[in-house]
């Protein structure tokens, strides 16, 4: 089967469970799960599927677990997913997928369990994640992930697993994770090229420190740059970047203080002896002057 044409399963719409993986699928086309009603559960895995039709939800009004990992999708229209109004859970992993726009996921407020590991995403845009209260598990490790915009996870209100490993992030920002206003958040971080600073360690160490955000493979956060800590845990070299900086920039310090407590004693010299010179000035002048 290369395709699966309009309207392929009409009459079986007592269908519960249908499964389509390793079928060499390359096309779905419009209504083709048209009178699917009752399915539950759809695995179209491991085809080689580009892309997903405007309609593709339209009869999957019930379905519960969709799988479409292992194909070959670069690109989701944000209307393709619209009718998925009791998927709970929705794989999407080992695909091509280079962005997730704003509206994909939109309406899946029962989508406990989102997979998009092992794709070629580069960030997580705010508003991509928009209304999806529910989601407790949201898997990106093995992306090219080098950006989370602000406040692109403060809707995810039930998030429980947050994995990021595996990706490009040099630096976070705090105000990304402390926007989660969760019970509780277990986040993997490690495998991606940290640029150990001390903004950086100011990052982590005020995420361990947030009673609901947990870091689990915090030890296992290493280092890329700079060089001479390249392969370094983190949780090994953090107070060490604080105190490196602090002790450079208590020396800047020190030195302007010295210049300019220099600057103010040879100003006050320099005062004193032209006030000296000016009374010596005057001295003479008033001997020299003739008697009147």
């Amino acid at each position: 089967m290369s395709s699966i044409g309009t309207r392929t399963f009409t009459g079986l719409w007592s269908l519960r469970v249908l499964v389509l993986t390793d079928s060499q699928i390359d096309e779905v086309q419009p209504q083709a799960f048209f009178s699917l009603s009752f399915l539950e559960k759809l695995d179209l895995s491991w085809n080689h599927i580009k892309t997903l039709p405007v309609d593709f939800s339209t009869s999957l009004t019930a379905l519960k677990e969709l799988r479409l990992e292992h194909n070959n999708l670069h690109y989701i229209s944000g209307y393709s997913f619209e009718y998925l109004d009791n998927i709970e859970k929705l794989d999407l992993s080992h695909n091509q997928l280079v962005s997730v726009g704003p509206g994909v996921f939109r309406g899946l407020s029962r989508l406990r369990q989102l997979y998009l590991h092992n794709n070629r995403l580069s960030a997580v845009q705010q508003g991509s994640l928009d209304m999806l209260p529910g989601l407790e598990v949201l898997q990106l490790s093995n992306n090219n992930i080098s950006q989370i915009d602000t406040d692109a996870l403060a809707p995810l209100y039930s998030l429980a697993v947050l994995v990021l490993e595996g990706n490009n992030l040099h630096h976070l920002k705090f105000k990304t994770f402390i926007s989660l206003h969760t019970t509780a958040t277990h986040i993997q971080l490690s495998g991606n090229p940290w640029s150990c600073d001390c903004d950086l360690h100011r990052v982590f160490s005020k995420i361990l420190r947030v009673r609901h955000l947990h870091i689990d493979d915090y030890h296992n956060v290493t280092c890329q740059d700079p060089p001479q800590l390249a392969g370094a845990s983190l949780a090994w070299v953090d107070s060490q970047l604080c105190i490196a900086e602090t002790a450079t920039v208590l020396v800047i310090t020190v030195t302007v203080l010295v210049t300019v407590v220099a600057a103010v004693v040879m100003a006050e010299r320099n005062r004193k002896r032209n006030s000296g010179k000016n009374w010596d000035t005057e001295s003479q002048t008033q001997t020299q002057s003739p008697p009147s």
